[in-house]
């Protein structure tokens, strides 16, 4: 019988806390994405002069990973370092990053060579609420390119809903 009192605080409690931990993890995610978008601007701006590869470019990434790995941990290996200088090049307007995607999304847009379907992807994931695997699902199936060459689009919407 005390525990049923005491539900509606308990339900009370698990609600508030569920949304600081969300909250909490939005933050971190956007956190990260600003900070990796900042590390992929140095690395071209500064050590590449604004050029898309430095001319001992390898080094210079080769370098920075031993070094800010040893200090920083795993994150700032030579692979995640070129995807957050890729990342710089392939979203140059800081604002224009949306902070409600995680660098699992980023990582994955970036490989997008096509400028108006990244940009589409980019939108849908915001509005559709995409995680980082149904983005690479949607990707690998084409959506966006099935989309345009579909006459209404109708069936390949039903398909993503899926």
């Amino acid at each position: 019988m005390t525990a049923l009192k005491h539900q509606p605080l308990t339900e009370a409690l698990r609600h508030l806390l569920q949304r600081s931990r969300s909250a909490l993890q939005q933050s971190v995610n956007s956190t990260m994405v600003q900070t990796y978008w900042q590390v992929g601007q140095l690395i071209v701006e500064d050590e590449q002069q604004g050029e898309k590869r430095a001319s001992y470019g390898k080094q210079v990434l080769k370098s920075l990973a031993t070094t800010l790995t040893s200090e920083f941990g795993k994150g700032f290996d030579e692979r995640n370092l070129r995807n957050m200088r890729l990342f710089y090049m392939k979203f140059p307007i800081r604002n224009a990053v949306r902070t409600e995607l995680s660098w699992t999304h980023y990582r994955t847009l970036i490989r997008i060579e096509n400028e108006q379907a990244r940009q589409w992807y980019l939108s849908e994931s915001i509005e559709q609420g995409w995680s980082a695997r149904a983005l690479e699902r949607q990707i690998g199936v084409l959506y966006y390119e099935r989309l345009l060459s579909s006459q209404d689009g109708k069936d390949v919407k039903a398909e993503a809903a899926r």
